[in-house]
């Protein structure tokens, strides 16, 4: 297993969990991979039921961004934010659909789209009125506000695994980018 910044809170071990958290684990591993990140957010049910709302959002959104777009997104938010795991993670999905995920060919929507998540991951206080205007203008006011919320989430769970040094999984490895320290 790859570390390159200090293991700060372990993943759990599933026997030493308490009930609820074995129950929110047993639940989520019938929809998704049980992954490092949730293994150590199980610490806290809490915690884990709030990240895991991430599922959710990312429904709301593939709709009108597509599946490409959204996984596209999501690595842009997760590669400013510098996080290992998720921009790892998307750097997968967009690898095994067939993309070079250092080259992307965009067109500007889609450029526009990445635009507005990257800032939101480098200025959230300051997301330029252009920038959100490009996205914005072809967007509802019920999409801009899922696709808001679900770049916000994606900087919240980069958060998480950076602040505590969450460790790569070893099926991400193969797809980790050459130089990536922490994204």
């Amino acid at each position: 297993m790859s570390v390159p910044f200090p293991v700060r809170v372990p993943p759990t071990d599933y026997e030493q969990l308490p009930e609820n958290a074995k129950a929110a684990h047993d639940a989520h591993a019938r929809i998704a991979r049980v992954t490092n990140m949730k293994r150590t957010l199980l610490h806290s049910v809490p915690a884990f039921d709030a990240l895991m709302t991430w599922y959710p959002l990312r429904d709301t959104v593939q709709p009108f961004l597509g599946e490409r777009l959204t996984a596209i997104f999501a690595h842009a938010v997760s590669t400013e934010t510098d996080c290992l795991i998720c921009s790892t993670f998307f750097r997968r999905l967009l690898v095994q659909s067939g993309e070079n995920p250092d080259h992307l060919r965009l067109d500007p929507w889609e450029s526009a789209v990445v635009a507005f998540g990257r800032s939101l991951a480098s200025t959230p206080h300051a997301v330029p009125d252009d920038t959100y205007s490009a996205v914005a203008s072809r967007l509802s006011h019920q999409q801009i506000v899922a696709l808001t919320a679900f770049g916000a989430l994606m900087v919240a769970t980069n958060v998480f695994n950076n602040a505590l040094g969450v460790p790569l999984d070893e099926y991400l490895e193969p797809f980790r980018r050459a130089e990536a320290r922490h994204g």
